[in-house]
């Protein structure tokens, strides 16, 4: 039998794994005391739709999602440099499917593994080379992890027409699904959303909004009392109260009443357990919040942060919450690629750890003085051109290497030499007499007349020579 031109034995047993987590973990006594007054918990959908687990999958996956995702070779140096083009692994980076960018593959990638613990990615492959040119995200609820007999992994899938698969329970080897999940508590095939820990305080802050709800439109409890000084029939009180119900309260709310006679008007105070509606509904939310591992001031609940920037925020929001769901992305995504040792996928955080100017311009200016990086490279971080001679980094000059300071010559504890005396200078030559400067100048001139008449003799005598030879 084969499947997507893989080979299936129909002597494998495939059976699916379980249990699954249930319902959310939201269970029949969702509410303190809610079995007693009839209350059912809320559809899983109501769970969903609380303010606090919605913030927390949207925020989270769009954190993930606006980070540049790129691809990185080894150099022979051993650093990783990104690889612009020239490469048949970019396109499905780029663009995953035909219908979604890469923004919103990733955000459906990890909102599916939020929700549901489990995210599942369907390859499609190049006929000629085998290689991955598409991936389409499934549907959770409908795609189940298999196990056969020697413990080789499939999974059915269900129909989803965009991922062109036109029949229910397909069956797929695990080399065509590139499967991630959150922690795993009963199977290690089987993920579990941190909803199943926050389930029953999403439902209890769902129930509570409704309530409070109901209470804001319906004014089920009564603002007063209006004391009579002397009895009346249950027919005049019952007039006097439908009265106030349509004169006073929904949207004429607020307005003045006129009673005669010796009436009095008795308000209500907020009862204990009603003073404390909003602390609970805090509560819930932070409950969730600490399930997601989403820190608290993100979503409101922390009015005097205690760090002092915002790359320390962003740090902490990174390190707690974000980079396990990022490496877990990023490392199932090198395997189901099948890029190699040499090749691998990585999101570019300076979108997400972007810091004040103040903190970038100190440490562009101390990694330039240590000579981490190279002048140009930090223009890059500023998005701006290289200039020329900033390809190499700078070091000044009085740096020296360890094993070069530990050969100099140590010094001593010989007392100094004393410093020498300054050999004094000569004394100026005296002025020489005009008279026998003179006389120095004839006797040169003399000389020279001299020169000059040995000189004429010995070239007379030399012509004589040649004449005489010739005759």
């Amino acid at each position: 039998m084969k499947l997507l031109g893989f080979s299936i034995e129909r002597a494998k047993e495939l059976r699916p794994v379980g249990p699954r987590p249930p319902n959310y973990g939201v269970n029949a006594e969702f509410i303190t005391g809610g079995w007693q007054h009839n209350l059912v918990p809320p559809m899983t959908d109501s769970v969903l739709a609380f303010s606090a687990v919605y913030a927390c999958i949207s925020l989270i996956s769009s954190d993930i999602a606006k980070l540049r995702l790129k691809l990185s070779r080894r150099q022979s140096s051993g650093a990783w440099e990104e690889v612009e083009s020239s490469s048949p692994y970019l396109s499905v980076l780029r663009k995953p499917n035909h219908f979604e960018t890469r923004s919103q593959f990733v955000r459906s990638w990890i909102v599916q593994k939020l929700i549901h613990g489990n995210s599942y990615a369907l390859k499609r492959r190049q006929d000629l080379r085998g290689m991955v040119t598409s991936l389409y995200m499934l549907d959770s609820t409908t795609t189940t992890p298999l196990v056969a007999d020697n413990g080789d992994v499939f999974y059915r899938i269900g129909r989803d027409r965009l991922a062109a698969v036109r029949e229910d329970d397909r069956i797929v080897p695990a080399s065509e699904i590139i499967h991630d999940r959150m922690l795993a508590f009963w199977h290690p095939l089987i993920g579990v959303s941190p909803i199943f820990a926050c389930g029953s305080s999403a439902a209890q802050g769902s129930a509570i909004q409704s309530n409070a709800e109901s209470f804001f439109e319906n004014r089920s409890m009564p603002s007063g009392l209006l004391i009579f000084p002397q009895a009346i029939s249950q027919e005049q009180a019952a007039a006097i109260k439908a009265k106030f119900d349509t004169g006073y309260s929904g949207s004429n709310m607020g307005k003045f009443a006129v009673v005669s006679g010796d009436v009095k008007w008795q308000p209500m105070t907020v009862t204990a357990s009603d003073a404390q509606l909003i602390e609970q509904l805090s509560w819930t939310v932070s409950d969730v919040a600490r399930c997601f591992h989403v820190p608290p001031y993100k979503l409101g609940l922390q009015a005097n942060v205690t760090f002092s920037n915002a790359s320390q925020l962003n740090q902490d929001y990174y390190s707690q919450c974000l980079q396990t769901l990022i490496e877990d992305f990023e490392s199932l995504l090198d395997e189901g690629l099948e890029l190699g040792t040499d090749l691998r996928t990585e999101f570019d955080l300076d979108g997400l750890l972007r810091m004040d100017p103040g903190t970038q311009a100190d440490i562009d200016q101390k990694d330039l003085g240590s000579g981490v990086l190279a002048p140009n490279e930090a223009r890059v971080r500023r998005n701006l051109a290289p200039v020329k001679g900033g390809e190499a980094p700078f070091m000044q000059q009085q740096m020296w290497q360890i094993g070069q300071l530990a050969e100099r010559t140590p010094p001593t504890d010989a007392p100094a030499p004393a410093p020498t005396e300054p050999t004094p200078a000569p004394p100026p030559a005296e002025d020489v007499d005009e008279a026998e400067r003179e006389e120095a100048k004839q006797a040169l001139k003399q000389l020279a007349n001299q020169q000059l008449a040995e000189d004429e003799s010995r070239a007379l005598i030399d012509r004589l020579n040649r004449s005489a030879a010739g005759a």
